[in-house]
């Protein structure tokens, strides 16, 4: 069955003024997503997402269509490694890979609608039926001090079993900051911290360090990507584990930390870093290097689904019947429409899970109304 269109559709949701929230290093004022839309000759659809500005990501449309068109859905993957073996030149660490990560993910989903199977069954087998989370939250706002608090106590009044925080600021703030998410949320659950890529090294080290006593479960991109030497020194420098990836494009940026010994939970995301077509790659050096994975997850409704049938499709070891630290699927608790309006029937969790979408392909279904709305 082969693909006969491809069109990239690019969706923005303003926050409003006051209601910006984000990271360390910056803060977000609204949500934009780029959906990416595949047609077969019989007229069955796929739906992808893809990360990034969508300007950009609509740009490598025509170029990106003129090699998948034409060809089988089922044959896809061998069209993006062409691509990148003829245009080498461009490099993966960029926009285009992005692009491609949506066309996977998308023609993934019109494979599945195909056969009548969800996509976890294409891409390893369903061994899940309802994936854990953590909550991702405790954002900074323009007022963080303030903010804070009410946070994480909403997230003590939902009974949420695994939280992550954003952290970064300074290492004073950051203890503030995990002191007050322990009192609150009490001993029993785990807390996740998030520096976004905002330390040098001795700042990360005074950090984690100075966190010890309050248990975090990871600390998550200490460093900037780029720096595999010295995320591998802070590794062996801590037993706190660390965490990264969500800024990494294919296997072989991942690689390069696994060789390294630079993290102890690897953090692809779907939307960015070529779709289930490397993250599957990704997902087998883990697996091989014996290192945990935990997919970022921080876009729209379709990011979130793919990366449901992807943990579902992972393989349980080198655990058997006993899971010390299951596969945890983020679940972004910040306003975002992109994902809470986008779909007809939202994916919510539900019991301390999230369950994976029954349907054929995503098992998802996009409301026509939201692309309306949201269409940039």
């Amino acid at each position: 069955m082969k693909i006969t269109a491809l069109k990239f559709i690019a969706l923005t949701a303003p926050l409003g003024d006051g209601k910006a929230y984000g990271m360390s290093k910056s803060l977000s004022a609204g949500r934009q997503s780029t959906l990416v839309r595949l047609t077969l000759e019989d007229g069955t659809e796929g739906w992808g997402e893809a990360w990034g500005m969508p300007p950009v990501n609509l740009a490598y449309e025509p170029f990106l269509a003129s090699y998948v068109v034409g060809t089988s859905v089922f044959d896809i993957e061998h069209v993006f490694g062409r691509i990148l073996a003829r245009h080498y030149h461009f490099g993966v660490q960029n926009q285009m890979m992005a692009a491609i990560s949506g066309i996977d993910i998308a023609a993934k989903d019109a494979a599945g609608k195909l056969l009548g199977l969800p996509v976890s069954r294409l891409i390893g087998g369903r061994r899940i039926d309802a994936v854990p989370f953590y909550a991702s939250g405790g954002y900074l706002t323009e007022t963080p001090e303030p903010d804070f608090a009410p946070q994480i106590e909403e997230m003590a009044k939902a009974g949420y079993r695994a939280v992550k925080i954003k952290i970064g600021v300074s290492p004073d703030s950051d203890v503030a900051r995990v002191a007050t998410a322990r009192e609150i949320l009490g001993p029993d659950v785990e807390i996740l911290v998030d520096i976004n890529t905002n330390y040098t090294l001795d700042i990360a080290l005074e950090s984690v360090a100075r966190l010890a006593p309050y248990r975090v479960g990871w600390v998550e991109e200490p460093l900037a990507p780029q720096d595999v030497a010295n995320l591998a020194r802070l590794n062996r420098a801590t037993t706190v584990p660390i965490a990264t990836g969500e800024a990494l494009y294919t296997v072989f940026d991942f690689k390069r930390l696994t060789d390294a010994g630079a993290a102890d939970v690897l953090q692809p995301d779907l939307t960015l870093c070529g779709g289930f077509w490397q993250g599957r790659k990704i997902a087998e050096l883990a697996h091989a290097c014996h290192l945990r994975l935990s997919p970022h997850v921080w876009g729209g409704a379709i990011g979130l689904a793919a990366a449901l049938h992807y943990i579902a499709a992972l393989p349980l070891y080198p655990h058997s019947d006993n899971v010390p630290k299951p596969v945890l699927l983020e679940y972004d608790l910040g306003v975002n429409p992109l994902r809470s309006d986008l779909l007809k029937a939202p994916i919510l969790p539900q019991d301390g899970v999230i369950r994976v979408p029954d349907g054929p392909g995503l098992g998802i279904e996009i409301d026509p109304a939201a692309l309306e709305r949201y269409g940039a």
